[in-house]
């Protein structure tokens, strides 16, 4: 099969969405498949840029890390695309990507489906705060509805994330495949060398969350339960890793909770040689986002053993399960400080709660996720085909019709 992934985003830019395109890439290719991908120019190059085709980008205003791919410019390898064939478009993000791919699709004479992978109505407010929030949900969830209705197939990594986008209206045909976890993720970290190379002590109690640094995160309500925490363990320290547009705002909130000696943000790191470590590195991940589509940080820190304490929103319910590498709190401070001050007191319950997940994570194979990815692409494909021969019998029925009135 050949597939033409589409997106706004793509490494050197760090996210979950790059993160997602990049595994699922690696292991279709495992499974004989070619897949290319369309993708904004940045400054820097990725590691990998094979089968990558970049397109000349802008800036986007309020945050400097994206881009926005110019669509004529994109356009023009339109001969290119014919040439090449493909089965399928995949479109990764909603912006310039998704009309790009719808586009493409239609003059290419191919089905177009797209991954859900941000839950906008919670996400929008954040970034136009003059708007008021009510109408920023309203609008989001028209405009989901609006391109999703308008592709040939859809893909969500979570089943409460296929409830909400029913309740939007959305008809296209919608299949729940979350990323999986890669081999690699589960090779151990070198704990010790990464808090060295931070000057972070061995001893030292170490919370972590990696991630995009952004308002929807919730990261502030990380934060304040810190401050509760340094109350019962003073020398705690929150290792917050990831860059993103909310960083200048939680250093002056870390200043304002009086969390100067405990917070320590250390950017990004690289996913092949810092990830394992900065997550082997940790005594427990914290996580309160409430937009998360799937939340694959929260297996990820699991793979290496790193127990984990989260709220479970959204598409983090379906990642989730209490105990299971997991103590799941509400977002309430006094529940959810309370149950990291009880792991990190605990060292039994703590080390029990890590190898329970690092079990827990392997059931989430990168390898298996990306079969079920292929088999609905054929699914798709071959309704498209039947779509198309049945619009081509009626369109002969109707012919023969006229003819027949005619004479």
């Amino acid at each position: 099969m050949k597939i033409l992934f589409i997106s706004d985003v793509y490494f050197p830019r760090v996210n979950g969405v790059s993160t997602s395109m990049q595994t699922f890439r690696q292991e279709l290719r495992a499974q004989s498949h070619t897949v290319h991908l369309i993708a904004p120019e940045y400054q820097t190059s990725s590691t990998d840029e094979s089968d990558i085709w970049r397109i000349p980008a802008r800036s986007v205003p309020m945050d400097p890390e994206d881009r926005f791919m110019r669509y004529g410019a994109a356009m023009q390898h339109l001969e290119r695309l014919r040439q090449e064939r493909y089965d399928v478009i995949h479109v990764q993000t909603p912006f310039v990507a998704h009309y790009l791919g719808v586009k493409m699709a239609r003059v290419l004479g191919i089905p177009c489906v797209e991954t859900y992978h941000t839950f906008f109505e919670e996400y929008l407010y954040h970034y136009i705060p003059l708007v008021p929030r009510k109408l920023m949900r309203l609008a989001a969830r028209r405009f989901s509805r609006h391109q999703g209705n308008s592709l040939e197939g859809m893909v969500v990594p979570s089943n409460p994330m296929l409830q909400v986008l029913k309740d939007y209206g959305i008809t296209t045909p919608t299949q729940v495949i979350p990323t999986g976890i890669e081999t690699a993720r589960f090779t151990p970290g070198n704990r010790t060398a990464f808090r060295e190379k931070q000057g972070i002590a061995q001893d030292r109690p170490v919370l972590l969350f990696l991630g995009r640094v952004a308002h929807e995160k919730n990261i502030g309500f990380l934060l304040k339960a810190v401050a509760c925490v340094k109350k019962e363990i003073p020398d705690v320290l929150f290792v917050i890793a990831g860059e993103g547009p909310a960083r200048t705002a939680l250093e002056q909130e870390a200043k304002t909770q009086g969390l100067n000696d405990n917070v320590q943000f250390i950017g990004y790191l690289d996913r092949q040689t810092e990830l394992n470590d900065c997550y082997r590195a940790a005594d427990i991940f914290i996580f309160a986002s409430r937009t998360e589509t799937q939340g694959l940080v929260l297996l990820e820190a699991m793979a290496q053993g790193t127990p984990v304490v989260s709220t479970a929103e959204l598409g983090t319910l379906d990642v989730l399960k209490n105990g299971a590498g997991v103590w799941v709190a509400r977002e309430e401070l006094a529940d959810f400080s309370g149950k990291i001050i009880r792991m990190l007191t605990d060292g039994e319950a703590r080390n029990s709660l890590g190898d329970l997940g690092r079990e827990y994570a392997r059931e989430w194979s990168a390898s298996r996720q990306a079969e079920r990815m292929a088999e609905f692409y054929s699914t798709v494909i071959n309704s498209s085909k039947a779509n198309a021969q049945c619009k081509n019998i009626n369109k002969i029925s109707i012919l023969e019709k006229t003819c027949n009135l005619t004479l």
